[in-house]
């Protein structure tokens, strides 16, 4: 395998021997990656490369989305310091079940299955990295990462239609890509931004080192596009900038439009998700969901003609 090959030369060059056998244990680790992966028939990252903009508010609504029209769903939420997922979707103090087979996930609304590392903590209990760290932020890095592949080695998701990965708010340019590394046949980035100029320049620049490292982005959603009136329900814009312009410079589709609204905002923040599919917002996230159905069909059916 490619992974044991670069391990190899990697010790090879530090002069050390692999007296914990780091090179066996990750190249079984990535095995059963690979085993755990092979039944989920679409594995998708929702990115950024900003924080703020409703990255995993956006996560979370598309796999509702994708539950409503009948597909068997799951969702990584792979921040790992700050996991949210859960509280979202009411989940909060629940935990993985261990069994012989692997852990099993939480099960949430619309029969979304759940795997963050908030099951692992108590309260407000902040996660405490042990080791050299404190003087290597490559240890610490090194750290989460073999988290994030414990995870997708460990979690017994079964057969699934889509497996959704919520990456690291504000994730630093590296971390889309490596983490994509580790999925086998993953399908492709959605990039979720907000119409603000600040948002939108480091958005393009997070879209196009995705790009670079070999990661397929399949469309970008804007998020608080505009703002939702919860009383009259007048919707008005809530920044300037020109999203359909930045995905057109970077010829990408523009899957959709979210407005910042404070009514769907305080369900999740309550952990009561508001599953009403005839609400205007969530109605939109379905349209959302459709359109990245129909990109994932179309590319299968090319991928079938070559």
């Amino acid at each position: 395998m490619a992974v044991e090959k670069d391990l190899k030369a990697i010790l090879g060059k530090l002069k050390y021997s692999d007296d914990a056998k780091v090179v066996q244990q990750i190249t079984e680790q990535m095995r059963q990656v690979q085993a755990r992966m092979a039944g989920i028939k679409h594995k998708l990252v929702v990115m950024s490369g900003k924080g703020g903009v409703g990255k995993s508010m956006t996560t979370v609504n598309l796999a509702l989305a994708f539950a409503r029209q009948g597909s068997k769903v799951g969702l990584l939420d792979v921040d790992l310091n700050g996991p949210c997922v859960p509280r979202m979707l009411g989940l909060h103090g629940q935990s993985l079940t261990m069994r012989p087979e692997g852990a099993i996930p939480p099960v949430g609304p619309l029969g979304v299955k759940v795997a963050s590392m908030d099951f692992f903590l108590h309260d407000a209990s902040p996660v405490r990295w042990k080791g050299p760290m404190d003087v290597s932020p490559v240890w610490l890095g090194l750290m989460e990462m073999n988290v994030i592949r414990e995870f997708l080695a460990d979690v017994a998701w079964g057969e699934l239609d889509y497996l959704l990965v919520d990456l690291p708010p504000g994730a630093a340019a590296d971390k889309p890509p490596v983490i994509a590394g580790f999925i086998p046949d993953l399908a492709g980035a959605i990039v979720v931004t907000t119409p603000s100029e600040v948002a939108s320049d480091v958005v393009q620049k997070s879209v196009t080192y995705a790009r670079d490292m070999g990661i397929k982005v399949l469309g970008m959603v804007e998020n608080m596009s505009e703002y939702r009136c919860p009383s009259c329900g007048e919707v008005n814009e809530l920044f300037e900038g020109n999203t359909e312009a930045m995905c057109e410079a970077l010829d990408l589709p523009l899957l959709g439009r979210i407005p910042f609204d404070r009514k769907l905002a305080r369900t999740f923040d309550k952990g009561e998700p508001l599953l009403d599919e005839t609400y205007p917002t969530i109605q939109r996230y379905q349209e959302i969901a459709g359109r990245i159905k129909t990109l994932l069909d179309y590319k299968r059916v090319l991928a079938d003609k070559l």
